[in-house]
């Protein structure tokens, strides 16, 4: 029987494996604050991809964009964020740490105590967004802020992609990059973190048809999950009620994960209306409406959301793709099964023993590889230890070369969802492997 990992196993398997380290581990570590290690990186990258890939090549309607992290501070008033990015905010009187008023337990809140049971401060509103100074000299430096989002970046340059891409409504901008959250409380490792990276797009559509293009892009993002191999019974939309809503939304939905701590959001689907550009239009001074060619009409568009956490999918595909299974009697293995397009490695490349020129032969046939393939070249310790070593990190596919490769230049082609062995000549390594992923991406979608 499959079993998952909790949480706290996740956070030992990422660092013992090189996914995530704690950032500043040497000096005691840092609150909120996590390294990407050599796994991690290549997950991350390649999640990315995947993404960007998903949204702009796969669409053609789509373009990218990569905004500036500091932004005019006028931005974000326009946004509404230096008046509604708040938290309610209690502080323990004696121990001094603090707490979200509205995540605190109901019967701390009618007695006014701290989980560790003392009294706390009154309530009130702390803005989480970091502010900073841009300038040469303290006389002359300006206070701007870390952006808490990377929306606001696509709104804002609305006008610019419009005209230099003579694009036609309903058109996307999609962006991938980091925002800044001074977040009251942090955990579940690298679900809530103060510095993070958002995937989001913005679709521009023209006023009355935002209900069919919400309606449309709720399916496509619940469906590129399911693309990527998630456990469809894992996932489920959340619907946001009247109280729930953002100042700026008239429907919302999350697509929520089941995590080992339980449902959280994976991504928002939000229909923005024209709240957006109608305020930049209005702070900036600038007319941002936009020309429809064919009814001549002027009119600001509505804005159709997509936004979702990099850093979150990260932990959702980790915490997804492990199972440690039986494999024999007595016997039982560790595996990720990441989708072969985001596993930080695809091929695992193995001399049987490193005597007899095979290390030197396996070398060869691993640097031929490089060029398609992400690799790893591993001639330590018995090949059952060195497969189970790549299926722990998630590598889709591993070669043996043996004393057989000598003879009739064949590989042992070794599949790590069934383990099933084949042989394969070495002309045909890529190939094979490229197949082998076609089809496990027939079957996801």
């Amino acid at each position: 029987m499959a079993q998952r990992l909790t949480m706290e196993d996740l956070v030992s398997l990422s660092k013992r494996r090189g996914f995530v380290y704690q950032s500043s581990e040497i000096y005691g570590g840092l609150t909120s604050a996590w390294d990407y290690g050599p796994m991690g990186v290549e997950l991350k990258n390649r999640l990315q991809r995947f993404w960007w890939k998903e949204m702009t090549q796969l669409h053609d309607n789509i373009v990218g964009l990569d905004a500036a992290i500091l932004m005019h501070p006028r931005v974000w008033e326009a946004s509404g964020h230096v008046e509604n990015f708040t938290d309610p905010l209690v502080e323990d009187k004696v121990t001094h740490e603090r707490f979200r008023w509205d995540q605190l337990p109901e019967e701390n809140q009618k007695n006014m105590t701290s989980p560790a049971g003392n009294p706390l401060t009154e309530p009130r509103q702390f803005n989480l967004m970091f502010k900073t100074r841009l300038g040469s000299t303290e006389d002359s430096a300006s206070d701007v802020f870390l952006r808490p989002e990377t929306a606001q970046g696509i709104y804002v340059n609305f006008k610019n992609v419009s005209q230099t891409m003579r694009v036609k409504l309903p058109f996307g901008i999609a962006q991938i990059g980091k925002a800044f959250r001074n977040e009251i409380t942090t955990k579940n490792f690298i679900f809530r973190t103060c510095e993070f990276e958002q995937m989001e797009m913005q679709f521009f559509v023209k006023p009355g048809d935002d209900q069919q293009w919400f309606n449309y892009w709720k399916t496509e993002r619940m469906d590129f999950y399911k693309k990527l191999g998630i456990h469809p019974e894992r996932l489920r939309f959340h619907q946001h009620g009247p109280d729930e809503l953002a100042h700026y939304a008239r429907e919302a939905y999350d697509i929520e994960y089941e995590f080992p701590f339980g449902w959280q959001e994976l991504e928002g689907v939000h229909n923005r209306t024209d709240f957006d550009l109608s305020r930049h239009s209005e702070y900036s001074g600038k007319d941002l409406r936009y020309l429809d060619e064919e009814s001549k009409e002027r009119y600001i568009p509505y804005v159709v959301e997509t936004s979702a956490g990099l850093t979150r999918s990260v932990l959702m595909v980790l915490a997804d793709a492990f199972e440690e299974e039986e494999v024999g009697e007595n016997d039982t293995r560790s595996v990720m099964r990441f989708h072969p397009d985001i596993a930080p490695i695809t091929i695992g490349v193995f001399p049987l023993v490193k005597k007899d020129g095979l290390a030197e032969l396996a070398r060869e046939i691993e640097k031929n590889l490089r060029e398609d393939f992400s690799t790893f070249y591993d001639q330590g310790g018995a090949i059952g230890r060195r497969y189970r070593r790549q299926d722990e990190i998630g590598t889709p596919y591993c070669i043996t070369i043996d004393y057989q490769t000598k003879e009739d230049r064949t590989v042992t082609l070794r599949y790590r969802d069934s383990m099933e062995q084949i042989r394969v000549p070495v002309a045909e390594i890529g190939e094979a492997v490229r197949k082998a992923t076609r089809e496990y991406r027939r079957v996801g979608a």
